[in-house]
């Protein structure tokens, strides 16, 4: 497991757009039809065991920001011929089996990856309601083998404070996990 620091995406920056196909509908998500919502974009892929290591709180948490009225995605940038579990089918099976009610996009040029300045594995960015970076960072200090309980704590503040229309921690740290396999 090779270490990886996100890149900390200045506060402020306006969210790049997307336009990916969902793994789960074979349906392409446009960022556009999130506008006047806050959005959560999440880095990530199956094989990672940082993410592996939250996942079930990650989702739980996710689906509960949608019920909430926030748009939340995943998307998987890794190159999936060097890492086939990280593939389109497979990443269609882990949304369907962990039910995720938020789309799981694949950035197979990953030029989305790139215009986020997405780093590793996972990596986490949380816009306003008009799109503005009000966070990103760890999910919470839980790291696998490092016997801290997974509970999305610094993720759910941040969202927290966005949907009750109060500002976010400009104190953040950043998430660490496994980099991005570029192609």
């Amino acid at each position: 497991m090779a270490l990886t620091p996100s890149n900390m995406l200045a506060l402020g920056t306006a969210a790049p757009t997307f336009a990916l196909p969902d793994t789960r509908t074979g349906a392409t998500v446009n960022s556009s039809g999130f506008a006047g919502k806050p959005m959560l974009v999440a880095f990530i892929c199956n094989h990672c065991p940082y993410v592996v290591h939250i996942q079930a709180q990650f989702v739980a948490l996710a689906n509960e920001l949608v019920a909430r009225g926030c748009a939340v995605v995943a998307i998987s940038a890794n190159d999936a011929t060097g890492y086939p579990q990280d593939g389109p089918d497979k990443m269609a099976e882990l949304a369907s089996n962990l039910n995720f009610e938020f789309p799981y996009l694949y950035d197979e040029s990953q030029d989305v990856a790139q215009a986020y300045d997405a780093a590793c594995t996972p990596d986490f960015y949380l816009f306003d309601a008009s799109h503005t970076l009000v966070y990103r960072g760890q999910f919470d200090a839980s790291r696998p083998g490092n016997k801290v309980s997974v509970t999305g704590a610094d993720l759910r503040a941040a969202a927290e404070a966005v949907l009750s229309g109060q500002a976010v921690s400009a104190e953040q740290v950043p998430s660490v996990g496994c980099n991005i396999k570029w192609k």
